[in-house]
């Protein structure tokens, strides 16, 4: 009697098995801080802090309200503007500084000075000189998120093989054909990594100047008005509205992440 041969289950794909994993664990913790948030808040275990149900009902409904989205609409368009501006200063810069020795060391007291001043300190100073409020936000935008473009071009820089650099000098390329065929390229997952860091500060900062100035028009012009009103109502508005900001971090944080591993498939993140 000739014995069947069953032919083995294939094993999914490991890859895909580690994800799906990755995923079950962040659903699990997402799941269990709003069941918690949920009984802290109806039991009243802490006054200020409204049921979880109630409060993310309210995040929804502000995705169909005309001013909450104007105000979102006002701090996203100075976070658009300025994070591009900020690019535009940092990398050059960054590729000089880091090639040129002799510039950086000249320029290392200004950079070291500079980059410990709170962006949030320099807000009046930001609005005497720039009108409308708008460009105060964008100006402290360029001056906050160039910072982590600028240290991460400087260092990817450094970083890059010399044996490069001296190769392509050898068959006659000048200094500006070697920054850009070699340190350009090899600095450019440095670069990526800190305009993803910049991201989040551009928003941090929009919402920050908005709420410290009064605006008229923002995320943080939305709190001041909420954080004004009495009883659950306005932590309801107050809580949703950061919960709008962190989403939106959140999913611009997830895009570049991805576009970064799309681009440097080479370079471990």
């Amino acid at each position: 009697m000739t014995a069947t041969v069953v032919p083995a289950r294939r094993e999914r794909n490991p890859l895909a098995r580690a994800r799906l994993i990755k995923f079950s664990r962040h659903a699990a913790g997402v799941a269990g801080f709003l069941v918690l948030w949920q009984v802290l808040g109806m039991f009243g275990v802490i006054k200020w802090l409204p049921p979880a149900v109630d409060t993310l009902v309210r995040t929804v409904s502000l995705a169909v309200d005309p001013d909450f989205l104007a105000d979102l609409q006002g701090t996203l368009t100075a976070a658009v503007i300025g994070l591009p501006l900020a690019v535009l200063v940092a990398v050059p810069l960054g590729l000089l500084l880091g090639t040129v020795p002799v510039v950086e060391e000249m320029t290392r007291v200004f950079v070291e000075f500079l980059r410990p001043i709170p962006s949030v300190a320099l807000i009046p100073l930001a609005l005497f000189f720039f009108q409308p409020e708008i460009n105060a936000k964008v100006a402290l935008i360029v001056f906050a998120a160039s910072w982590p473009i600028l240290i991460n071009t400087m260092y990817g820089v450094r970083d890059v093989d010399p044996l490069a650099k001296e190769t392509l000098r050898s068959y006659g390329f000048g200094s500006a054909a070697v920054i850009w065929r070699v340190s350009l390229p090899s600095a450019a997952p440095f670069i990526a990594t800190g305009i993803r860091l910049a991201a989040s500060i551009t928003l941090i900062l929009a919402i920050s100047v908005e709420y410290i100035v009064g605006g008229a028009i923002g995320i943080g012009g939305f709190l001041i008005e909420a954080s004004t009103g009495i009883g659950a109502d306005a932590m309801i508005d107050v809580i949703a509205a950061l919960l709008w900001a962190g989403f939106i971090g959140l999913v611009v944080n997830i895009l570049l992440v991805h576009v970064e591993r799309r681009l440097f498939r080479w370079r471990a993140t």
